[in-house]
């Protein structure tokens, strides 16, 4: 089943794994390092090449995926994340895997070595249903679906669309976008110095550079911290930036916008499919109150915490992730009980919620043909009904495109009261509006508060990058009308 390389190779990363907590590098050191000027890129080969693995292309109608398989027993598709990313960060870990399970690594329309073939548009229906067509040509009938990261979104919303062909539900540092969790601020920038910031910086606006020689050299000076537990070798670092980052241009735009209608929130409740959940303590994508929220959203699910883990546990404490793994899987009933009830219940809760005014608001787009259709339904009472961060912001948006700057004013002052970690961006807009308004001392003192906290947001159709910094500027010079650029 095992070819001498891969056995080699997992060889190794136990021999590191072992080692860690002794001899390498962590996050928690908080060394700093910067190379001088722009490293060259190693020319390393994807660990692909080295291990034995079936590997084969399956048409899923009108696009071609790549796919590779290896080892036996009970079937486990492994869904990567991204937006943008491909299968190569499972290897070689997800190797020990294949002792108890038949391991399916693919790459999504799009990305890594599958057609970029738009289909109806790069969108995560298309992702799930082409995930379900892998399955039908692999002639497997269930299978455990396991996400990570952005990854997690695909299976969670493939669990909910295609739920008897899932076995089990496995969740690694997933995503929690469909969840549209309130949580506390990312911490991704919190164990990296300013010297390091800088130098990062510097690397992504080098001009001449590729991506994958702007990827490299930004985790070569610092940049690893944000995901990564124990500092990654440069050939590991070369590898990541060489095959780990590969996508069609737009992809990652499309399916960030199609996130904004995913909403999945109570559709678990019921749910007769076993999950398990896996998070890393340091995982600093989140902040620390995640994993525990996440985990509320799946009634009877497992939470398992990695102490000595970041965002992919597998990496990083592979002997317990794969060990938890396996016992979740040799668990696992032969046939689901409940399903077709958990489906009923899972459509009545989704035609109640295309009656609320926040799906309105969330399943219309950001530009001004949506923004005008909000705005002429908007009434008073949806404030009390709104609860996630991208639909106050779509509100607030549209109202402030009519231009009627006292009801967006309001939006911007409940979503500061409401949401979780976004009081800069809630303090940014109300002083937009407060400038609008001709009420100047009041927008400056919006501003003030905004000034000292750390935030970051992009609002592309306005083309605003709204930070502390920006909140400063509008201390001195007041805010302006700047028109929405997208029109759907």
């Amino acid at each position: 089943m095992n070819t001498n390389l891969r056995n080699l190779a997992l060889a190794a990363l136990a021999t590191g794994a072992t080692l860690a907590a002794d001899s390498r590098e962590t996050v928690l050191d908080r060394k700093v390092y910067i190379e001088d000027g722009i490293a060259e890129l190693p020319a390393v080969p994807p660990l692909c090449d080295t291990l034995k693995l079936d590997k084969r292309r399956v048409q899923v109608g009108d696009c071609s995926l790549y796919c590779e398989t290896e080892g036996s027993g009970p079937a486990l598709v492994l869904i990567n994340g991204g937006p943008g990313g491909t299968h190569h960060g499972f290897h070689p870990h997800f190797g020990r895997a294949a002792e108890f399970a038949t391991v399916v690594y693919y790459d999504q329309r799009g990305c890594g070595q599958s057609d970029y073939a738009r289909g109806t548009g790069y969108t995560v229906d298309q992702a799930v249903d082409d995930l379900d067509h892998l399955r039908e040509a692999l002639k497997l009938e269930r299978w455990v679906v396991v996400g990570w990261s952005y990854g997690g979104v695909l299976a969670q919303t493939y669990t909910v669309k295609y739920p008897e062909r899932v076995a089990g539900l496995a969740l690694a540092g997933s995503s929690e976008d469909a969840m549209r969790l309130a949580l506390e601020p990312s911490r991704q920038y919190g164990f990296i110095s300013a010297a390091e910031q800088k130098k990062i910086a510097e690397v992504q606006r080098q001009p001449g550079l590729s991506m994958a020689q702007s990827v490299f050299n930004a985790h070569l000076n610092g940049d690893w911290k944000r995901q990564n537990f124990y500092r990654p070798s440069r050939e590991e670092l070369a590898r990541g930036a060489l095959y780990g980052w590969k996508h069609a241009p737009g992809f990652r735009s499309s399916i960030g916008r199609d996130l904004a209608r995913i909403d999945l929130r109570g559709l678990f409740q019921g749910c007769p499919i076993p999950v398990l959940l896996m998070e890393g303590s340091y995982d600093l994508t989140w902040g620390a109150d995640k994993p525990g929220k996440l985990a509320a959203c799946f009634p009877g699910s497992r939470l398992v915490m990695f102490e000595r883990a970041a965002h992919a546990p597998f990496a990083d404490e592979p002997e317990k992730f794969f060990a938890t793994l396996r016992e979740f899987m040799q668990a696992l009933p032969a046939k689901t009980a409940g399903v077709e009830k958990w489906r009923e219940q899972i459509a009545a809760r989704q035609a109640e919620k295309r009656n609320s005014p926040e799906h309105l608001v969330e399943s219309s787009g950001w530009g001004r043909k949506s923004a005008a259709k909000i705005a002429a339904r908007y009434e008073a009472d949806w404030l009390n009904q709104v609860t996630d961060r991208s639909a106050f912001l779509k509100l607030g948006f549209a109202l402030y495109d009519a231009k009627r700057y006292e009801d967006a004013l309001a939006v911007f002052q409940k979503m500061e009261q409401v949401v979780t970690g976004q009081a800069g961006v809630a303090l940014v807009w109300q002083g937009h509006m407060l400038d609008l308004l001709g009420r100047r001392e009041e927008a400056i003192a919006a501003y003030k508060k905004a000034s000292v906290l750390s935030f970051g947001a992009q609002h592309s159709q306005f083309r605003l990058l709204v930070t502390g910094d920006y909140a400063k500027q509008r201390l001195q010079t007041p805010f302006t009308r700047v028109e929405n650029k997208d029109n759907d």
